[in-house]
């Protein structure tokens, strides 16, 4: 059964990536896929989970004499539906709800002229200097916020400057790879540096210290390409009229939403370093206070009903779809984790390679087609952190890549962070961007997938002459 798995995965994969030529939308494709997938993963359960959970799975059976009574069959589906639907949807829907109370929050912020603030002092005309403002802005910022938080906020600010769609996607390609490398070298910057942060993997210092040159670098390289290809000025009068809402506002009203906005985004990250609690609990309170304080400020203003945009309102114009193929895909690399396909991937490459900048690199590039949250989990658990005193032996030199601060957990934030900008559907910032953008999948690939390999190889070179330059070995 697991062949099948594979293989529907790759074909619903190519669907979702020919989206624009089979005139399918993506988050059909995305759905689907997932629902089958866990159908044929319930079906081939009695030959999986044995060979998979067979410990967590007679832990199971074992806390249930009703259980222990059933068919083999009936007690796989059930450990499915009680244990792995609810252990994998738990961890989707701290994704999902994360994103809807982010973009919520900035659609917000945009309906209400907030952005219009920001982009009134952007007073260049120049493409070129632009691209380079939004870049080093989207690298920085992603590594306060978080790649994903960054690239809704920086793409809407992108279409309050940019009119031609076409033009829009390059912008927006280098957004994307701005915030996947701005993301790898700070612990709060993506998903995978937070979870190997908070396992004690890496330390601040450590990531921040190694990691932050190589990832500037795999930005710099597609930045310096891209912008070659952007020549000419800004078209006058680009930026979007602010909506009637959003001039019934004063401009002190309106910048007040906008900084009440961003530190409600810049919250999170702090509020998840303080509780240890999931993200969208952070966004969440942001949102319930910012819904507070708008409805507050509605109160005062004599504005009909009909033309108010408070939060229930914007709830409906957030993009539903995005979010939809976020379910669909997620819970579609979901069953290969599940299944321990990935396991399988990882744990042949260190039987097989068993070098650890060879593999890091490869399970970047791999991230760029699945999750690279599920593939960081199985390297956690395929090594766990050593004692450095009791390590002996030929394999000494090795095990030692992998204490806190080692090189392989460092290279793997790098590899799996830089390495999903190489598909647009690789990281979750090149999601939401393609969704938000509508940016065509084949189109980032003839266009984009080639500079953003550059770049990821460029600052993966850099990192290793760090390690060899600083560490004195390899």
């Amino acid at each position: 059964m697991l062949l099948p798995i594979v293989v529907i995965f790759i074909i619903g994969y190519l669907l979702i990536a020919l989206e624009h030529q089979i005139r399918i939308d993506k988050a059909a494709t995305a759905l689907l896929l997932g629902m089958i997938l866990w159908t044929l993963y319930t079906i081939g359960a009695p030959y999986i989970i044995p060979l998979n959970d067979a410990a967590e799975f007679q832990h199971y059976i074992s806390n249930s004499t009703t259980l222990q009574s059933l068919p083999l069959a009936q007690q796989c589906i059930n450990f499915i539906v009680n244990v792995k639907v609810i252990e994998h949807l738990g961890d989707i829907s701290e994704i999902l709800f994360f994103l809807i109370g982010a973009m919520t929050i900035v659609e917000l912020i945009d309906i209400h002229g907030g952005f219009s603030i920001v982009t009134s002092h952007i007073t260049t005309r120049k493409k070129q200097k632009l691209l380079w403002l939004l870049a080093i802005m989207t690298f920085f910022m992603s590594a306060i916020l978080d790649n994903l938080t960054t690239s809704i906020v920086m793409i809407m600010l992108l279409r309050k400057l940019i009119s031609d769609q076409k033009e829009r996607w390059l912008f927006g390609s280098i957004i994307v790879i701005a915030a996947n490398s701005g993301g790898a070298w700070s612990p709060i910057g993506d998903i995978t540096t937070i979870m190997l942060w908070v396992k004690g993997n890496v330390t601040t210092s450590g990531l921040v210290g190694y990691l932050l040159l190589p990832s500037l670098v795999s930005m710099l390289v597609p930045l310096l390409i891209i912008s070659r290809k952007i020549k000419g000025e800004l078209n006058s009068g680009t930026e979007t009229v602010v909506s009637n809402v959003g001039n019934a506002f004063t401009t002190r009203e309106r910048m007040l939403i906008l900084i009440l906005g961003i530190l409600g985004l810049i919250f999170v990250p702090i509020f998840k370093g303080f509780t240890s609690l999931p993200p969208f609990i952070g966004v969440m309170i942001s949102l319930g206070l910012l819904w507070i304080f708008t409805d507050c400020l509605y109160n005062k203003k004599r504005i009909d009903s009909s033309q108010q945009h408070r939060i229930p309102y914007v709830l409906k114009r957030i993009d539903t779809p995005t979010i939809l193929f976020f379910l669909g895909i997620l819970m579609a690399v979901a069953v290969l984790q599940a299944t321990g396909i990935l396991t399988a991937v990882a744990t042949w490459l260190d039987k097989e390679i068993h070098n650890i900048y060879i593999i890091n690199i490869l399970l970047g590039i791999l991230s760029s087609i699945v999750d690279n949250v599920p593939l960081v989990a199985a390297a956690i658990g395929m090594y766990p952190l050593p004692d450095p005193s009791t390590l002996s032996g030929s394999e000494t030199a090795y095990m030692m890549h992998f204490i806190q601060d080692g090189t392989f957990w460092q290279f793997l934030s790098y590899c799996v962070g830089v390495g999903g900008s190489m598909l647009i559907i690789g990281s979750a910032a090149g999601v939401v961007v393609m969704g938000i953008e509508r940016i065509n999948f084949m189109w980032y690939l003839r266009h984009i997938s080639f500079i953003a390999l550059c770049g990821y190889l460029a600052g993966a070179l850099v990192y290793i002459a760090e390690v060899l330059l600083t560490k004195g070995v390899l």
